[in-house]
């Protein structure tokens, strides 16, 4: 479903009642050896697991903290005792990675936002801005570029899974391909600031760095600690 061409953008956000929001978590299960691979070497498939984890944890208390109508994992795989009170669990569809968001968006109802569970930074300060009662009024996406010319954040005022399904994925310009699907369609939208994915060990520690404060620098730095002994 494109935009109402017919109807006038102000009038289209004016109307949208952003209670409705659905927060959307895409994940898989931290299981060794199915998640971080890239983190191994150095790290063990068990000790990259549990950075994934710990990733995973931060993105949804973040999750849980903003105000939204439905906050959903999109999983792949099972729920483990990391899963929070409060979200709910639905499993991704099959095919690639554009599938998998384009079935998670065709899931809602309303205004919804997506994340992965590459970015434990995220805050609710930084999610503030597409979370506010007024944040569709005058954008109709919202987008979070990765530094590794992917994305982190999508959100959309009307999700149609048409304007995810077929980008190309993994690839260094699927962030520019994905935003121009969105401006091709008519859409005003919404940047939010660049932020690094935890792909590699490199990755880590400066995510680390950069949100100390996090399960996930906790995490890191119990590796550190255990690798030295």
């Amino acid at each position: 479903m494109t935009p109402d061409r017919t109807t006038p953008a102000a009038h289209r956000t004016a109307t949208r009642n952003t209670s409705r929001l659905t927060l959307l978590v895409i994940a898989k299960s931290p299981l060794p050896g199915r998640v971080k691979t890239r983190l191994t070497p150095p790290y063990s498939p068990e000790e990259a697991a549990r950075l994934a984890e710990a990733a995973l944890v931060d993105t949804l208390r973040v999750v849980l903290a903003v105000p939204a109508r439905r906050r959903v994992l999109v999983l792949d795989g099972v729920p483990g005792a990391w899963l929070p009170d409060g979200v709910e669990v639905v499993p991704q569809c099959a095919g690639g990675l554009d599938e998998r968001l384009a079935g998670a968006f065709g899931g809602c109802d309303g205004p919804a936002l997506l994340v992965g569970m590459d970015t434990p930074q995220i805050s609710p300060a930084l999610l503030a801005p597409v979370l506010a009662a007024d944040a569709w009024r005058s954008a109709d996406a919202c987008f979070g570029p990765a530094a590794d010319g992917g994305f982190w954040a999508l959100g959309l005022a009307a999700p149609d899974p048409g304007l995810v399904r077929g980008v190309p994925m993994s690839t260094p310009t699927t962030g520019a391909v994905q935003r121009a699907r969105l401006t091709a369609a008519g859409l005003r939208v919404r940047d939010l600031p660049v932020l690094r994915d935890v792909d590699t060990a490199a990755d880590a520690a400066a995510v680390a760095a950069e949100a100390p404060h996090t399960g996930f620098a906790a995490e890191l730095s119990r590796l550190a600690r255990a690798a030295r002994r």
